[in-house]
């Protein structure tokens, strides 16, 4: 895949799209006003931006532990001449968002969200996905810990570890009241969907929830506040922003130092994700980190500069070989019931 060259405001349009989109009625139009450049420059470019396939998605990002849902990565070993046809069979469940090959005698890993109301729940929905997809092991490595959480690829940088103290979502972000109303629950429904790129893109979703577009923002800035929501933004395809290597690390920290060493990972800009996670006894590793680097160098020596910086130096590093699937959870739809449905006998 070539690389789409993007220009200065490209750069600085993605940034902003990436963590401070605005929640207003006119979005496009602020945008325009705080780059200098017209509303419909702005609209032209993320149009353009989603047909050389830098942007994926623009629309908001939910805390799925705080809707309800309970959700792991799950990390599966599968013959080496099964892999395809295993990972088909995984993508086929609706709450299966992200599907990798990474460099690793376990060597598919997923993530799944399951809703509160599954008949299998959980367990019973890896346990049934690991037997229909022939995986000679697989293994639940759920959320301990959140150190941090939301990706965002500075696009003005030239990569390399840098340290930052900008607030990221962590443990203390999320919400622990998961009720919500019938409306809220509707609303989510109908606002979680790829936004429209017009001058309104807010009216269509007001109308068919029936309230007006200042209540519909009212709730994503007060989801936002509470957490529910982690951020509005737009989710990239990152080889093609300029990323074109992501990899895992995995660190083996003594219990004692799991707090320090994961809030310390956490401040590194090219880290997306920082979770403590379950150890086993033939695997180690209990803090992992999702880093995202502009060539396997970048990555090796921002992994290096992290060991150094926290002084751990039992680590992995995970490389992702293939992207199976990588989407977004449809949240409150019918699909995981009918998934279920089919394959509960």
């Amino acid at each position: 895949m070539v690389e789409y060259q993007l220009d200065t405001i490209d750069k600085k349009l993605l940034n902003q799209l990436q963590s401070q989109f605005p929640l207003v009625a006119e979005p496009f139009l602020e945008l325009g006003r705080r780059l200098d450049v017209s509303e419909q420059e702005v609209m032209s470019r993320i149009e353009n931006l989603k047909k050389q396939k830098v942007i994926r998605q623009i629309s908001p990002i939910f805390d799925t532990k705080s809707l309800g849902y309970n959700s792991s990565l799950v990390a599966a070993k599968v013959k080496p001449e099964q892999l395809e046809a295993a990972a088909e069979i995984i993508n086929q469940h609706p709450g299966v968002s992200h599907n990798y090959e990474r460099a690793h005698e376990f060597n598919l890993w997923f993530t799944i969200a399951i809703p509160p109301d599954s008949k299998l729940g959980l367990t019973g929905s890896v346990e049934l996905l690991g037997k229909l997809a022939g995986v000679d092991s697989i293994r639940l490595l759920p959320t301990l810990k959140l150190f941090k959480i939301g990706v965002k690829l500075d696009l003005e940088s030239n990569g390399g570890a840098r340290m930052s103290d900008e607030p990221v979502y962590d443990h203390k972000s999320a919400p622990t009241d998961t009720k919500l109303s019938d409306e809220e629950i509707r609303l989510i429904r109908e606002v979680q969907g790829n936004l429209e790129v017009v001058s309104r893109p807010f009216d269509k979703v007001a109308d068919k929830v029936g309230i007006s577009v200042d209540e519909l923002l009212d709730y994503l800035i007060r989801y936002k506040e509470t957490g529910h929501m982690r951020r509005f933004a737009a989710v990239l395809h990152h080889r093609q922003a300029g990323f074109q290597v992501n990899t895992m690390g995995v660190w083996a920290v003594p219990e004692e130092r799991i707090d320090e060493v994961g809030q310390t990972l956490a401040k590194f800009s090219a880290v997306s994700h920082c979770y403590r996670r379950p150890s086993y006894p033939d695997w180690p590793y209990n803090v992992f980190t999702m880093i995202h680097g502009r060539d396997r160098e970048d990555c090796e020596n921002i992994l290096q500069d992290m060991a150094n910086t926290v002084d751990i130096h039992e680590r992995s590093a995970l490389y992702s070989l293939r992207e199976f699937k990588k989407i977004r959870v449809t949240y409150f739809a019918q699909d995981i019931q009918d998934w279920e449905d089919k394959h509960i006998k």
